[in-house]
């Protein structure tokens, strides 16, 4: 425990500016919309330098973030229960992938883990953007192929990375 709470004490805001500047933030979303052109689910990316002290305490796990993360950003909040939320918790180089009810039944979580494998390995080299933008398109094709483009698609959430 020692050892991740002076992991996540450690890794600030500038850290993750410094893996995700600008032009990687910008590379991200063009991602996104290029995803969004080929289905109907809405992909939403959030980075985030680390967990404060008391999560830290808390046990709290990337994954039980990922979840109050696309709860406070209303992920769930599209008309066909499409959203999926990427949630990067830097300081762990631990990705999540949180999909709304929609894919219930229809992604495996084994699916999921495995587009989240591409980012993890690129990330193991320091590759952030390239690791991010292979995890998009590869979730991507899996939100494809159960909620093709359909005419009059509306973009329902925001396509900028957000970083917390």
């Amino acid at each position: 425990m020692l050892k991740r709470l002076v992991l996540h004490l450690t890794t600030t805001r500038w850290h993750l500016r410094r893996a995700f500047p600008e032009t990687a933030l910008n590379h991200v979303e063009a991602a996104i919309k290029t995803s969004e052109l080929t289905h109907a689910g809405e992909l939403r990316v959030v980075l985030e330098a680390a967990l404060t002290l008391a999560e830290v305490i808390a046990k709290v796990t990337p994954r039980a973030r990922a979840i109050a993360v696309f709860r406070d950003l209303h992920g769930w909040d599209t008309e066909a229960n499409n959203g999926v939320v990427i949630h990067v918790l830097f300081a762990e180089r631990a990705i999540e992938i949180i999909a709304d009810r929609g894919f219930n039944g229809r992604v495996s979580d084994d699916e999921w883990r495995a587009a989240c494998a591409l980012a993890e390995s690129e990330f193991r080299t320091g590759r952030f953007e390239i690791g991010l933008v292979k995890l998009i398109a590869a979730a991507g094709t899996l939100i494809a192929r159960h909620f093709p483009l359909r005419a009059g698609d509306v973009n329902e959430l925001a396509d900028r990375p957000v970083l917390l």
